[in-house]
């Protein structure tokens, strides 16, 4: 082991901020004392630890390019429990090697198509500095190991409960859905706070065409122009976080709001339709995701008209990109799980060589051009008993972890200034 995980941070504080300084390409010396204070003033304390407002601050922005939108005391409340863990983790001698926190920062950055180093240049673009990465990512990596290892014995599923879990889930095979669907903007906590309010009220009226009258009005999503109709799909198609609970619903009724990069989306279901063969349910997907500059202009959504006319392939984008910076075009493989939200919900409306312009990111300033490449559907019962299982004990696992971060947090000492 050659890196100890969670070091004393009152005595490697001003090292450590010292170094995420110089990572971003600034000294003390280039600061007033003023703004080097303030960056340096404890935000909390906890137990013998510090949080600092710059660390505050870069979890901040990185919660926000990763795509949610933390309130303050949110990621306050996630800095604290990273000390708490790191106490802990500390105490019975948990540590990760350099190679690990590599290998961990490599992973993260792969969900992005991204290199550890293209990944952390476009962090550095945004203001966020490698250590800031490399903090996240090892404190979650290495409190996985500690939950795993503590809590293993207590999170075992039994074969009953896979059974029951696995009846619980409801068809998924053999049906097709109608739905309208409803996005409502959520790019700010105080953007969230008021859609979330509009999303309440328009659940309290589940009626088609208060739902349709309701999506043209406020609906971000292009569908608004279709009173927020979408065409049938097969439920195995629709990614898992929706799949489940439009399963349950009967014509009419309405989805609870599910939050995606940058919006809430809710959805109808407007019909229902037996197929004479079960649809299983999507196992991984492959897609291509083009960025252009420009968000939903005329002219970007022309450029985007154009690449559709001129590609019958996710290969052909290669093409198209090639002249271009690498993190333009992504193309992935990845478990149905696994895909954003947002994205995801995009890929069930398609069809492999179809194209969707729906979304956009950077704050509505990059379309993203869209395009399913294939399916691939699992064919084992055995592979589902074991992802059931696989979910029943990372939820345990989650739970118990969760429970006793609330313990060591009411037994600590928090203090803030």
């Amino acid at each position: 082991m050659t890196r100890k995980f969670g070091a004393d941070l009152i005595i490697g504080l001003k090292k450590a901020t010292l170094g995420t300084l110089c990572a971003a390409g600034l000294s003390l010396s280039t600061l007033t004392p003023a703004i080097a204070q303030n960056m340096f003033a404890p935000v909390a304390y906890v137990n013998d630890k510090v949080v600092t407002s710059y660390e505050l601050n870069q979890r901040i922005q990185f919660m926000s390019v990763l795509g949610s939108v933390p309130t303050r005391q949110a990621a306050l409340d996630a800095l604290i429990e990273d000390r708490l863990k790191a106490n802990e983790m500390e105490r019975v001698g948990i540590t990760l090697t350099d190679e690990q926190i590599a290998q961990g920062i490599q992973e993260f950055a792969s969900r992005g198509g991204l290199q550890p180093e293209q990944f952390l240049s476009l962090m550095a673009r945004e203001g966020i500095s490698a250590q800031t990465v490399r903090d996240f990512v090892s404190t979650g990596n290495a409190w996985r190991e500690y939950a795993r290892a503590r809590f293993a014995s207590k999170a075992q599923v039994s074969e009953v409960e896979v059974d029951r879990a696995l009846q619980n889930n409801g068809p998924s095979g053999g049906l097709r859905v109608l739905l309208s669907e409803i996005f409502l903007p959520a790019r700010t906590p105080e953007e969230r706070a008021k859609s979330e309010a509009l999303a309440k009220q328009i659940a309290s009226r589940p009626t088609i065409g208060a739902f349709a009258s309701a999506a043209s009005k406020y609906s971000v999503a292009p569908s608004r122009e279709k009173a927020g109709r979408m065409d049938w799909v097969n439920i195995g198609d629709l990614p898992p976080a929706l799949r489940g609970t439009v399963a349950g619903l009967k014509p009419g009724e309405v989805t609870a709001p599910l939050s995606t990069q940058n919006a809430i989306g809710m959805f109808q279901l407007r019909s229902v339709a037996e197929t004479t063969r079960p649809t299983p349910k999507a196992d991984a997907i492959e897609y291509a995701a083009y960025y252009i500059a420009g968000g939903r202009s005329e002219a970007t959504l022309k450029r985007a008209a154009e690449v559709k006319a001129s590609v019958d392939s996710c290969e052909d984008l290669y093409t198209i990109a090639k002249n271009e910076p690498a993190e333009v075009l992504q193309i992935d493989t990845l478990p149905a799980g696994d895909i954003p939200t947002d994205v995801a919900i995009e890929l069930a409306k398609l069809d492999p060589g179809e194209v969707s312009t729906a979304l956009t990111r950077a704050d509505g300033q990059t379309l993203v051009f869209l395009m399913m490449c294939s399916r691939t559907y699992g064919n084992s019962a055995e592979a589902d008993r074991d992802q059931v299982r696989n979910q029943l004990q990372t939820q345990r696992l989650a739970a118990l972890a969760d429970s006793f971060v609330a313990e060591m947090r009411a037994d600590a000492t928090i203090v803030y200034p």
